[in-house]
């Protein structure tokens, strides 16, 4: 089978970790795996792990960007795939727009993947324009269905899967300890509260020092405890250089400097999780899935996040234990609080949060809409 996956670009965010994961799943496999985007710095993995990248500006939310219709017609003629499946809303606009151009027996068969909560507006009603839309949440499929008229039966909920063997099989090294001690002395010896995403208000780093203070400065450590650091760990985009420097400003308010540092963008994910004691999501509004809950999950190492969205999803079928009433930063500090007191935690992984079933549901959405276009 020939797969051209599209989306804006391949840089760090979790659509496009799990765009890379799942070309490399298809290549493994024996499936032609093509991926267009603008590129980015997880181009040359996709190409190193077996799958075909084309860069086109396919990424601008502007009509200068329907100037890339033509090219997109050239690589569908070129590439013929069996399956386009779309991960964003340009893309989308663009690969329907260059359809109606080709003869109906060259046109692929479109597949839509829902990242999000999207705005119900005429933009965004294209990525429902498909022959099947998959959902990354319950919570995100009945958002489409409530917003973009969409019959129940034309979209499969699967959720992003985590590859649990490579988090729970990559114990940090004792040169990466050393490294990081080294750059970071304060956290030695410390009980590592993380707190994962990218910088920006909804993700919810505010909240995060709001926990740690009361932690810090509310919480009696015992004589035999380690003492609370927490570490915020993401980049700031170019636009969101202001709202670092608020987070900078924040923590000196609240006494934190030698009790939170920030890490910036990091690529040992895998290692940070197994580091830290407990992994924190406390996102504002519902997200669509939270993948940084699933990954460190699958580390082994427990979670506690609001109680709302696709996070929350996850969290009720693998760890009860770290729901956390929506807002309640007081009651998030109590639970991080309990769930670090405790060495012992039963984390469960269902088959259906795995990067093997993501996969395999995929495939067999792919599998039904080739056969429903064959009648």
């Amino acid at each position: 089978m020939k797969i051209l996956q599209a989306l804006p670009a391949l840089h760090s965010g979790g659509v496009e970790r799990g765009t890379v994961e799942f070309a490399r799943q298809l290549a493994h496999l024996g499936h032609n795996s093509y991926v267009v985007s603008s590129g980015g710095p997880l181009a040359d993995m996709l190409e190193q792990e077996g799958s075909t990248h084309i860069t086109l500006p396919i990424h601008r939310k502007s009509l200068a960007s329907f100037g890339q219709i033509w090219p997109i017609v050239q690589l569908l003629k070129e590439v013929q795939p069996d399956i386009v499946h779309v991960r964003s809303r340009m893309p989308a606009w663009i690969i329907q727009l260059a359809l109606k151009t080709l003869d109906k027996q060259l046109r692929p068969a479109i597949v839509t993947s829902f990242h999000g909560m999207y705005s119900v507006s005429p933009y965004s009603a294209v990525m429902a324009k498909a022959d099947h839309i998959i959902a990354v949440s319950n919570c995100v499929k009945d958002y489409v269905i409530n917003n973009f008229s969409v019959p129940e039966q034309k979209i499969t909920v699967i959720q992003r899967g985590v590859d649990v063997n490579y988090f729970r099989k990559r114990p940090p090294s004792e040169q990466w300890r050393q490294d990081l001690s080294q750059n970071y002395p304060q956290l030695s010896d410390k009980r590592i509260l993380m707190m994962p995403g990218r910088i920006t208000r909804w993700k919810g780093q505010l909240q995060f020092l709001d926990v740690m203070a009361e932690l810090v400065h509310n919480t009696p450590v015992g004589a035999n405890e380690r003492p609370y650091h927490g570490i915020v760990v993401g980049g700031a985009e170019p636009g969101k250089k202001h709202f670092m420097e608020e987070l900078t400003q924040r923590r000196a308010e609240l006494g934190l400097q030698q009790h939170v540092s920030f890490l910036g963008q990091r690529s040992d994910m895998a290692e940070l999780y197994q580091l830290a004691d407990l992994v924190c999501h406390l996102s504002t509004k519902p997200e669509p899935f939270g993948r940084t809950v699933t990954e460190a999950l699958a580390s082994g190492t427990p979670v506690a996040a609001f109680n709302r969205g696709g996070a929350a999803e996850t969290l009720q079928a693998c760890f009860r234990e770290g729901l956390v009433t929506p807002d309640d930063v007081s009651g998030f500090a109590q639970t991080a609080q309990h769930l670090l007191s405790h060495n012992q935690h039963t984390i469960e992984i269902p088959y259906r949060f795995k990067l093997q079933a993501q996969t395999d549901t995929t495939l067999s959405v792919y599998n039904k809409v080739l056969a429903a276009r064959e009648h």
